[in-house]
Formats: structure tokens, C-alpha cells, sequence
């Protein structure tokens, strides 16, 4: 990393890159680890019905939705001087610290569904706020090369994040209580925010509004300045036949997201008979192990075998693993199976997403790569959100074991589909809408 006075330069450092994204991933995941799973796994654990758990998840699962509508903004507005997305990073994560800290004033959260919903709907809000410009300053800064190890490391640590939240969380909300609880995993919210403020994009630009500095010459030769033109190019690239492949996959796959991420605290604490403090454990232990795992492996193995091949087999892992476990019933009280699946669901979903991001970031195009790529991760988490919808319906009217064949679909449907992205195609066709300097298309 190059240090100078006021921090770290993004674009001259591939370590600096590393470490910063990474955190600002595991930012992410601190108030996801509490809100989609230790809460859940806490209703559950006082009696609480699929539905009404799985109502909970799917409303605070919208916000991450709204990611395409919040992303062409930030492609349009942003202040040049302090960078293209690191302003927005900055807000973002102002946002999240205060959204985070309104769920504590939920009152009688046990019984107030309502309450919850609309807290956890405004941390989902400004967790998508957020990603949104951490994803796209990472397409901006981060070269082609590179791709595959940064979402290794991003995804990796957000996992990290999200399971030690849930494990710290559940702890104290056993311990102390909620709004104690909540409180106390804010403060590291609020520390993470440091580090956004100590790096800069591109060397001479503004560390703060007031600080001397001005807008690199990289950052305004991609800025766009009108709607017209910022639609009219993502039109003209999401229309393409690898754009169209991906947008629907990513949908499908955020229902398996969605159905498994919402029955698992369910399924182990009223079928399995656990307690909560169990499944959180259980969970982090496991998902930090898969995280960990995608963090030193699984961008390393996309990038010596390519992002479809290694999607192509986490997807057919995927497939087997689920429907596997929905064979053997029988086998489900015994520990080492559920442990198994777990481990093995989050770390093929690690590096699956790791392979996923990194062929979403390969198909943008620079001068709307923000748009694009949260155009992506927003169908998938409609995906997730109708995922987590679906449980109640699905659990209401099929036995758990239908529930998981049901949800091995997504997977398979996925690996169909993704046969047909080229992207030697994708890339003469971008460089055929118009002539584009080599800033502009960098790695695409």
C-alpha cells in the first residue's frame, strides 16, 4: 500500500483495494447477520410460524430490490473531486450506521411484527445503499485480473461478517436483551465508516469536500452527465444475449437463496429441536469456514479454470448436495449431516457467488457498470426476497423433503442457462456501439 498524509490511493494499490472492499463488504454483513438470521432463528425459537418468519425476511428483503433504481443515480450524480463512488460509499454507510440503530427502538419486538418489518426494512434500505456503491467503485478501480480474488475476498469477509454477527448477536440478545444488542454491534458499524474516510480513489482528489484536490482525468473521461445517454448504453448492453442469460440466472438462483436462507433457522429449531444459541453457532462456525474458504480459494480456482466452468460445477454441487439431503430424512437428526449440509451448502454458495459476481463485473461496460452490474445483483435478490415469500406457501402445502427438491431446481434451471453466455461475443459487441477510448473499456 502507498500511505500519504491524508490515506491510501485505490487505483495504485491492489492490497489497498483488498483490504478496503473486504471491509466494507463485512460492514455489510454485521446488521445482515442479525436481521436475516438471528432474528429469524430468535422468532423461531419463541414459537413464531414459518409464515410469520418468513413474512418478516421477504419484506426486508425488498429494499435489495431497489438496487437498479438507486444506481443509475449514482452513476449520474456524484461529486468528481472526491471520486466517482466514494462519496456515495461514505453516505451509505452513514445511513446504515443510523438504520441500524432505529431496529433498538422497536418496542415489544417479539410481538411487534410490524415494528420489525419497518426497521429492517430501512437497514436493508441503506445495506443495498451501500453495496450499490462499494460494487461499483470495485468495477471502476479493480482490473480484470484481479476480478475473481477481490470477490473472493469481498464475498469471503462478508460471510465472515454476517456469521460472527449472527454468533455475537444471539449471544446478547440471550444475554442482554434487544435493544442492548443491537447498540452494541452499531459501534462497529460506526468504526468500519474509517475507513471509506481514509482512502482515496485516484491520486489528487479531494480527501474531504473542503480538502484541496480536484477530479482525476480517468474519473471524467466515464462520467456520464444526462439520463438519456446513461439509459440508452444500458439498454444497449443488458439487451444482449450474455446480459439477458445472466439477468434471468440470477433471479432463479436468489430463490434458492431466498427458500434456504429463510428454513434454515426454522427448519433446525422447530423440526431439528434446536435452540437458537445452537443454530447460531452452528451456523457461524460453518458459514465462516465456507467464507473462508471462498476468501484463499474460491477466486483463485475461478481464475486457473475460468468463471463458467466453475460456476457450471458449483451448481451442479449444489443441485446434488439439496436434493441429497431431502432423500435421507432418517438422517437429519444426526449431527454430522446437518453440519455437513451446512458447511457444504454455504461454501459451494460462496463459491458460487464468487463466480457469479465475477462474470457480472467481466460483462459491464465501464460508462454504466454501476447500473449494470447492481442490475444483477437486484434480480437476484428479487430472487432471494420471492425465495423467502415462497417458503410459507411451499411449507404449508409440502413436506420439508418437497420443500428441498422444490428448491434444487433453481440450481439446475441456472446450469442450463448459462451454457449460452459468450463472452468474446459480449465483448466485440460493446466495442462496436461506438468508439470507446481505452480508459472507458479497460477490461471489458
Amino acid at each position: 500500500m502507498k500511505p500519504f498524509k491524508n490515506g491510501w490511493i485505490l487505483s495504485e494499490s491492489a492490497l489497498t483495494r483488498y483490504i478496503t472492499f473486504s471491509i466494507l463488504y463485512a460492514a455489510q454483513g454485521i446488521p445482515e447477520g442479525i436481521t436475516f438470521f438471528a432474528i429469524p432463528a430468535w422468532l423461531a425459537m419463541n414459537g413464531k410460524s414459518p409464515s410469520y418468519i418468513a413474512s418478516y425476511v421477504a419484506v426486508i428483503g425488498i429494499p435489495w430490490s431497489f438496487k437498479i433504481l438507486i444506481a443509475p443515480i449514482m452513476d449520474r450524480f456524484t461529486f468528481l473531486p472526491m471520486g466517482r463512488k466514494r462519496p456515495w460509499v461514505i453516505l451509505g454507510q452513514m445511513g446504515l450506521i443510523i438504520s441500524f440503530l432505529s431496529i433498538g427502538f422497536v418496542n415489544n419486538p417479539l410481538n411487534n411484527l410490524q415494528g420489525l418489518m419497518i426497521a429492517g426494512f430501512c437497514i436493508s434500505f441503506f445495506g443495498a445503499f451501500q453495496d450499490v456503491a462499494t460494487d461499483g467503485m470495485a468495477v471502476d478501480l479493480v482490473p480484470s485480473k484481479q476480478q475473481a480474488r477481490a470477490n473472493g475476498l469481498m464475498w469471503g469477509t462478508k460471510i465472515i461478517g454476517t456469521s460472527a454477527s449472527l454468533a455475537i448477536g444471539t449471544s446478547l440478545l440471550n444475554s442482554i436483551g434487544f435493544h442492548k444488542t443491537i447498540n452494541s454491534l452499531a459501534i462497529v458499524v460506526f468504526l468500519i465508516m474509517l475507513v471509506p474516510l481514509y482512502c482515496r480513489e485516484r491520486p489528487g482528489e479531494k480527501w474531504m469536500p473542503w480538502s484541496l484536490g480536484e477530479a482525476s482525468k480517468a474519473t471524467k473521461s466515464i462520467q456520464l452527465s444526462n439520463w438519456k445517454t446513461i439509459f440508452k448504453n444500458l439498454t444497449k448492453v443488458v439487451i444482449l444475449p450474455s446480459s439477458l442469460i445472466l439477468s434471468i440466472s440470477s433471479f432463479i438462483i436468489g430463490i434458492m437463496y431466498g427458500l434456504i436462507d429463510t428454513l434454515l433457522p426454522i427448519f433446525t429449531v422447530q423440526e431439528l429441536g434446536w435452540t437458537n444459541t445452537k443454530f447460531s453457532q452452528v451456523f457461524s462456525v460453518m458459514t465462516i469456514l465456507g467464507g473462508l474458504l471462498g476468501m484463499f480459494v474460491g477466486g483463485a480456482m475461478v481464475d486457473f479454470l475460468g468463471k463458467l466452468k466453475m460456476m457450471s460445477l458449483y451448481l451442479i454441487f449444489l443441485a446434488i448436495l439439496i436434493i441429497g439431503f431431502g432423500i435421507f430424512p432418517s438422517l437429519w437428526h444426526h449431527k454430522a449431516m446437518i453440519y455437513g449440509f451446512i458447511l457444504s451448502y454455504y461454501t459451494g454458495y460462496t463459491f458460487l457467488c464468487i463466480s457469479i459476481f465475477a462474470t457480472a463485473m467481466h460483462l459491464c461496460w465501464k460508462t454504466v457498470a454501476a447500473t449494470q452490474f447492481t442490475l444483477y445483483m437486484a434480480l437476484s435478490n428479487m430472487g432471494r426476497a420471492s425465495g423467502s415469500g415462497l417458503l410459507g406457501p411451499l411449507k404449508n402445502n409440502l413436506s420439508w423433503e418437497q420443500v428441498f427438491f422444490v428448491t434444487a431446481l433453481a440450481p439446475l434451471i441456472m446450469l442450463f442457462m448459462i451454457r449460452y453466455i459468450n463472452f468474446l461475443k459480449h465483448k466485440k459487441s460493446i466495442k462496436a456501439f461506438v468508439k470507446i477510448s481505452p480508459v472507458t473499456l479497460d477490461s471489458n
